[in-house]
């Protein structure tokens, strides 16, 4: 069996352009919708947005390694990276590493790529990390760089990346392609198709030790919101990591052919849902700032207040089946009997609402939610919805 990369062909990869073309124009569309909302907003919105869409990415691009980081801590260094007001969190090495390099994203995304910007993002990531040799550059092991799974004795190899030896020649070219791409190059390419030939091309080349999947899906935003000519701040590893085996599945089942199609459209379907996430993380950002004005304004109690801002930080999704008479007392440290009164008095005021009677009684946010679909390509080119 050959690689992508043992072809012939490569690294030209084949697509249907055809079958991406309605997913093109959405993009589009969204993103104009997006820009809509966020366009009018700045102080204290606007940064809490910016800040919440960076360290998400910075987290779930993270999560998807395996790697569990801090929220707060995360956040914290985005915050001071982005010259605004941090609190004392102290950040771990990797920690800082992402949260440095998603900035750095956010910053320089319209700069063309370069090998020194990738070694920069590398060397970022890899802060704090003894067991990588070569931090900040290309990996030199004479071993083959294998991706694997299973048990030592019977180990299942999904793919094999190019020789050491071979990798600056590789990456030399993969540059000058995405520059060549770009909007204003010699050989522009809509956005959702260059983002997902980019993240395809850049991880069959595996160019580094570590951190190849979190580079690549950074090159995949850098791509979009050069499209757009601003930020993207799509959801895309969010996304990807609600989708991680299906993700593992499409990249295992792209390395062993030159026609990249169907990659293409399940990538193009996952950019489309992460902007349906994105916009119901924007509406919530909105809806938590409304919420926390009225509760200031009727005069909730510090238990109150600190119940809501547990809640607040699970994000969107709340707490798993909702808060419990259980819950609260365990946050504020209040007895039954005042634990009942406060609940009430929150549902009085609107902050809340319950959902069941007595020991099953759940309390969820008044914030509108939406339940974020599935989205897909179909062969035909039609984008698909599912529940």
């Amino acid at each position: 069996m050959a690689w992508n990369w043992q072809l012939p062909e490569w690294p030209e990869f084949e697509w249907d352009p055809e079958r991406l073309t309605r997913a093109e124009e959405r993009f589009l569309l969204y993103f104009g919708q997006i820009r809509g909302i966020t366009k009018h907003l700045g102080g204290p919105d606007g940064q809490q947005i910016l800040v919440e869409a960076i360290s998400t990415e910075a987290l779930t691009t993270s999560e998807i390694e395996g790697e569990v980081l801090d929220r707060a801590s995360v956040q914290s260094s985005i915050r001071k990276h982005l010259g605004l007001k941090a609190d004392k969190h102290r950040p771990k090495p990797a920690e800082e590493g992402v949260a440095e390099m998603t900035v750095d994203l956010y910053r320089t995304f319209s700069e063309p790529l370069t090998k020194e910007t990738l070694f920069r993002w590398h060397g970022m990531l890899m802060k704090g990390r003894r067991d990588i040799l070569r931090v900040g550059q290309y990996r030199n092991s004479r071993e083959p760089m294998e991706i694997v799974s299973g048990a030592i004795y019977a180990p299942k190899v999904h793919f094999e990346a190019p020789p050491s030896s071979s990798v600056p020649k590789e990456m030399k070219e993969f540059v000058a392609w995405f520059n060549r791409t770009a909007p204003g190059g010699a050989a522009p390419l809509p956005a959702l198709t260059r983002a997902g030939l980019a993240h395809i091309y850049f991880e069959s080349i595996h160019p580094f030790e570590d951190g190849n999947g979190r580079i690549g899906r950074a090159l995949s935003e850098k791509a979009l919101s050069q499209a757009v000519e601003q930020p993207s701040l799509t959801a895309l590893a969010a996304t990807i990591l609600v989708r991680r085996k299906a993700y593992y599945k499409a990249l295992e089942y792209a390395n062993k052919r030159s026609d990249v199609t169907e990659w293409l459209a399940w990538f193009a379907g996952t950019v489309l849902e992460a902007q349906i996430r994105t916009e119901t993380r924007i509406e919530f950002v909105l809806g938590k700032s409304r919420l926390l004005e009225k509760a200031e304004r009727v005069g909730v109690n510090d238990r109150q207040k600190k119940a809501i801002a547990r809640i607040l930080k699970e994000g969107p999704d709340g707490f798993q089946g909702g808060l419990s008479a259980g819950n609260y007392a365990s946050i504020t440290g209040a007895s039954p009997a005042t634990t009942t009164r406060d609940l009430v008095e929150l549902v009085e005021h609107g902050l809340l609402r319950r959902e069941g009677e007595r020991r099953h009684a759940r309390y969820f946010l008044t914030i509108p939610t939406r339940e974020i679909p599935l989205v897909a390509v179909a062969g035909s080119g039609e984008i698909r919805e599912a529940a």
